[in-house]
């Protein structure tokens, strides 16, 4: 499979709120470093501006990020910033709020629903931005996201976001959120080797609802935060020779496969695995294909 001519168009596209975007976007977490948030070595400035750049150039159009992005001397939102202001107007900034890190990078108390709005201000900061165009409320463990869901509705209503989505959820925090305003997005952990039944039925019901569902660490897999796992499954590999394909693209092309809802936001800091990730885009699986790798222990 070569690589270097295949841009994002090659995936298709999905209507996100008033954007339409390319099905392999870009995920901004490991733009500040070796691993996510403050778990590795920094990452070089240049480098990541570069890669953010060669994003657009091949098309991507749809950017997922957080103000807790950041490790000891980057911040993604920064670096977004740096990078692509002006911003195009074909293209889509998501952002989430909900989690807390202070100053130092350590973890702190979720947030309160009266607290949102300043999370919300604190990118538009970042960004250098008048308005957020896709806010996630990730849930922190709320039974009900209702007030939290409510306070960024106010946020909406008042201009500062265009489009609300939610994350790490199950079907009845979708239903709480969407009895007090529309959600254009759903963003769990899913793809090859991390699924759950709760998961699955979240991705069917956006799927019959027009939703996209935008799954995080499809590529990690269980190392996670920490970046994708050295070893992989022996299907998958067998898989990737039959396309001239790496493991990662794979794994993409699976998580794509899984419906026409379904968006891709892989995340690097290297320019090389960006081009193959944004080619991923175009590889198609086979039935057959799509069976092995959903053989047992993938269900």
């Amino acid at each position: 499979m070569t690589s270097e001519k295949i841009t994002a168009d090659a995936a298709g596209t999905w209507k996100l709120g008033d954007h339409t975007v390319g099905r392999v976007g870009f995920g901004a977490m490991r733009l500040t470093g070796s691993a996510a948030f403050h778990l590795g070595t920094p990452s070089d400035r240049d480098r990541s501006i570069a890669v953010l750049r060669k994003a657009v150039e091949l098309g991507v159009n749809h950017i997922d990020t957080a103000a807790f992005y950041f490790s000891s001397l980057r911040s993604a939102n920064e670096l977004i910033n740096s990078a692509l202001a002006p911003y195009g107007d074909d293209l889509l900034i998501a952002t989430k709020v909900g989690p807390y890190r202070d100053y130092a990078g350590e973890w702190g108390t979720a947030a309160r629903p009266e607290d949102l709005r300043g999370h919300v201000e604190e990118n538009l900061r970042q960004l250098g931005r008048d308005h957020l165009d896709l806010v996630y409320l990730r849930r922190m463990r709320q039974d009900s996201i209702a007030e939290h869901f409510g306070a960024l509705a106010d946020l909406r209503t008042a201009g500062l976001v265009r489009h609300l989505g939610i994350s790490d959820v199950e079907p009845r925090h979708l239903a709480q959120a969407q009895a007090i305003a529309p959600v254009v997005s759903v963003q769990n952990r899913y793809g090859l080797g991390h699924r759950a039944p709760a998961t699955d039925d979240v991705l069917r019901i956006c799927g019959e609802q027009g939703i996209a569902f935008v799954p995080f660490f499809a590529i990690a897999g269980d190392g996670g935060a920490r970046g994708p796992a050295s070893i992989h499954d022996e299907e998958i590999r067998a898989v990737a020779a039959a396309h001239g394909a790496t493991p990662a693209q794979i794994r993409l092309a699976w998580t794509l496969a899984q419906g026409p809802h379904v968006l891709a936001i892989p995340g690097t800091g290297n320019p090389d695995h960006l081009v193959q990730n944004v080619a991923a885009g175009a590889l198609r699986l086979t039935d057959e294909e799509r069976e092995r790798l959903d053989g047992p222990g993938e269900a």
